[in-house]
């Protein structure tokens, strides 16, 4: 495993990183914060996304937690103690600006949550394709309990992946899933076996996606993302769109030969 993406900096970085095969793995490496989401590690986050998507060899990112009690606790309220409301309508528009890039990312995000993901960090885990959770994961959107509303997509995301009526459940009552109720709804798509490290489990699993096409996966990312904002109908066309882009890549005349030559694929991403 070699470490890549630093840059120098006269503070260590917020977020660690490496690389497991074609797999990038990011580690919010503030434990004893319970890995919050600092003005900086948002931006990090940010940075180091905009940098994997012009990385061929990159076909997937995995986000988690230093440490196995937290994921991510949410916003770092020790740093918004001294912040005004304006400070914090900014630091708002920043979980936009610096999550949006993993929202829109044509690499696969999948989320290893290996502790809490409260808050902002449910939220971080909703932008990702994929989440898989250790066995003693929590989940839960708070907000409303301390007298705010979930402000980094939490009341777009999470209804359109449990559904409006248990979305409002989890945010009106602030209600904590365990990893057993989060699967059974939906919100996550896997649980790690007990004494299996959730990130070693998440590497494992996406070996199809680190080993597939990712022009395919690309395309496939966009014209599912696109049918929430359109009707069937155009959202047909759409995926018709994205299709052409696979139909004329070096990828799928590879797969054609591996298969009449009976042998696995080699993608190269072209």
């Amino acid at each position: 495993m070699t470490a890549v993406g630093s840059t120098p900096s006269t503070s260590p970085s917020p977020v660690r990183v490496e690389m497991r095969g074609n797999v990038a793995v990011w580690t919010i490496d503030r434990p004893e914060r319970m890995n919050s989401l600092s003005r900086d590690t948002l931006t990090t986050l940010g940075r180091l996304a905009r940098e994997a998507v012009r990385d061929a060899n990159v076909r997937a990112i995995v986000i988690t937690g230093a440490g196995d009690k937290a994921f991510c606790a949410g916003a770092d309220l020790k740093e918004r103690q001294g912040m005004t409301e304006n400070d914090v309508r900014v630091q708002v528009d920043l979980y936009r600006s610096e999550l949006g890039p993993l929202d829109r990312s044509p690499k696969p995000v999948i989320a290893a949550i290996n502790g809490v993901a409260f808050g902002g960090g449910l939220e971080l885990a909703l932008v990702c394709d994929l989440r898989v959770a250790a066995p003693h994961a929590q989940i839960a959107l708070p907000e409303t309990t301390l007298g705010i509303i979930p402000g980094a997509g939490g009341t777009q995301r999470l209804p359109r992946i449990v559904g409006e009526a248990r979305a409002k459940e989890m945010i009106l009552l602030g209600r904590r899933l365990t990893a057993q109720e989060a699967l059974a709804w939906g919100l996550v798509n896997r649980i790690s076996a007990d004494g299996v490290n959730v990130v070693d489990d998440a590497v494992a699993w996406v070996a199809p996606i680190a080993n597939g096409a990712p022009i395919a996966q690309a395309a496939a990312l966009e014209a599912i993302d696109r049918s929430f904002d359109t009707t069937l109908e155009l959202g047909m066309e759409l995926e018709k769109v994205s299709y052409d882009k696979v139909l004329v890549s070096e990828d799928r005349n590879e797969a054609l030969r591996a298969f009449a030559e009976k042998r696995a694929p080699k993608f190269v991403g072209k």
